[in-house]
């Protein structure tokens, strides 16, 4: 089904299904006409002899230097390759696919003043594969991702780089010919307009935050898991412990691990324990709160992918046009931040799963789930991998958007850091992605050595699945392998698809 792009209905599965599952984007009439309406006003407004900033200005702190009609299209072409100054490693495709397409949809508000020409070229080169190269290091999110952005536009007009059907890096120019494409020119307010806006940071933010909502499903499987391997007591889950403190993320949390431990033989099957660590007893808290937290961060996106970043915006009903701030990424940069501390906060919770079960004096299981200990070291290495994760993460969770940078002479005195904050986010939800593989291999693991005791009817469907991909682990092999492969199951999201199945219901909200 074609996802539209219509400035006000975009959803954050919509911006997914693009970037990464090649959905195809349209922009339907009422859209076009907006886009249009805004066309005809900015050129009304320039007639009349109006000052636009960026159009019959310099930008920055030149905003007060005039350029005349005859520089003004030169201005435009200007600015792209200017800002085009990113450097480091490029972006993945799918973030590059998520920017186009918001571009595209922040257009179709219809208060950017660009031409459905224009809106038209970036839409082909979406749906026909043209993905342009850009850099991941260059924007401050001050006035929204001006270097990512730039390299956008570039490709728009036949210049920079792109990648073919093979992921080659070719000329901008070969990506539109084959493409059946022309480069386009850029008309007066264009170019300010392509390279002003959020959607580098708010596309990156996006998919992380899709994929961050998937692993917190996965952390209460790996949850329900260890439980079940420590013969935990489920009365922590209790639903009238969650009436009194009823947070929304914590009640759910809590249901969810009552459907995946009901039945099987392990239940506080221990019984001189009273009460189990912390971070058995009090996962529900600790991934509701992660829950909560995402949808907040959730809640920010879906205003932000269907808003004008742009400056000028143009609001043709008053046939006016006002120099504002829109393109700020604080807002996302904010959020995003917050995506990276509960990433990190669920892999600590994560990371304790797996100490616990390696530790004998804890477990009560062979120490580091080995079948020989001594001879074998078992999965006593994969902790420390997850460790290793956890502590980068740790660093990624200390926040971007307290920092500053004072550019363009003082004129852009305050900036998000908004970028910066994506690129952790996103690396974070990577990090926490194998954190969770680990616990997950290190869960199964112990629950062979529980045998003949059954684990509960949707711990052992995961049991199965895992074992279908990661066999037990008995003499010392290379573990990289085997968590390469577990992480890849979690990033299917096989992992919540197989006991949702036994569950017979959704896990989550």
């Amino acid at each position: 089904m074609d996802v539209k792009a219509d400035g006000e209905t975009l959803t954050l599965e919509d911006v997914a299904a693009v970037a990464r599952d090649q959905a195809k984007a349209v922009v339907p009439r009422d859209a076009r006409s907006r886009i249009s309406q805004s066309r005809r006003t900015l050129e009304g407004i320039l007639k009349d002899g109006g000052t636009v900033y960026g159009v019959n200005t310099g930008f920055g702190v030149l905003a007060d230097t005039p350029v005349n009609k005859e520089e003004g299209l030169e201005l435009q072409r200007r600015i792209v390759r200017s800002h085009a100054a990113g450097v480091g490693d490029p972006l993945p495709p799918e973030a590059v696919r998520a920017a186009m397409l918001l571009s595209i949809n922040t257009f179709s508000k219809g208060h950017s003043a660009v031409r459905t020409k224009l809106v038209d070229q970036l839409l082909r080169m979406l749906n026909g594969g043209v993905t342009p190269v850009v850099r991941s290091i260059g924007s401050l999110g001050a006035s929204g991702d001006l270097a990512p952005l730039a390299d956008i536009a570039m490709v728009i007009t036949g210049k920079g780089e792109a990648l073919d059907g093979d992921g080659q890096v070719i000329t901008g120019a070969k990506a539109l010919r084959d493409a059946d494409l022309e480069p386009l020119e850029l008309a007066l307010k264009e170019g300010i307009a392509l390279i002003n806006g959020t959607q580098v940071m708010t596309g990156i933010g996006t998919l992380a935050l899709l994929d961050m909502a998937q692993l917190l499903r996965t952390e209460l499987v790996a949850t329900a898991v260890v439980a079940d391997a420590l013969g935990a007591r489920r009365d922590a889950y209790d639903p009238r412990v969650f009436e009194v403190r009823p947070y929304k993320g914590a009640r759910v949390s809590a249901r969810v691990l009552r459907l995946l431990l009901e039945g099987g033989d392990l239940d506080g099957f221990i019984e001189k324990r009273v009460q189990d660590a912390y971070s058995i007893r009090c996962a529900p808290q600790v991934v509701g709160a992660a829950w909560d937290a995402t949808a907040w961060v959730r809640s920010q996106l879906e205003i932000e992918v269907n808003s004008a970043g742009d400056n000028p915006l143009v609001f043709p009903d008053e046939g006016d046009h006002i120099q504002g701030g829109n393109f700020h990424g604080q807002p996302v940069a904010q959020v995003l931040d917050l995506l990276a501390i509960v990433a990190a906060d669920v892999a600590t919770l994560s990371e304790r799963h797996t100490n616990r079960l390696m530790n004998p004096a804890l477990s009560g299981l062979p120490a580091f789930l080995a079948k020989d200990p001594g001879l074998d070291s078992g999965l006593m290495i994969s902790q420390y991998t997850a460790a290793a994760l956890v502590e980068e993460m740790r660093a990624l969770a200390r926040p971007a958007s307290v920092n500053n940078a004072s550019t363009s002479a003082d004129q852009e005195d305050h900036v998000s850091m908004g970028m910066h904050a994506a690129l952790k986010a996103r690396r974070s939800v990577e990090a926490l992605r194998s954190v969770l593989a680990i616990e997950l291999m290190a869960g199964i693991q112990a629950l062979d050595f529980r045998a003949p005791k059954r684990p509960a009817g949707p711990v052992a469907a995961v049991y199965n699945l895992v074992r279908r991909v990661v066999p037990f682990y008995g003499d010392d092999r290379p573990l990289g392998d085997d968590v390469a492969r577990m992480t890849e199951l979690v990033r299917l999201g096989e992992v919540v698809r197989v006991v949702e199945r036994a569950a017979r219901e959704p896990l989550g909200w």
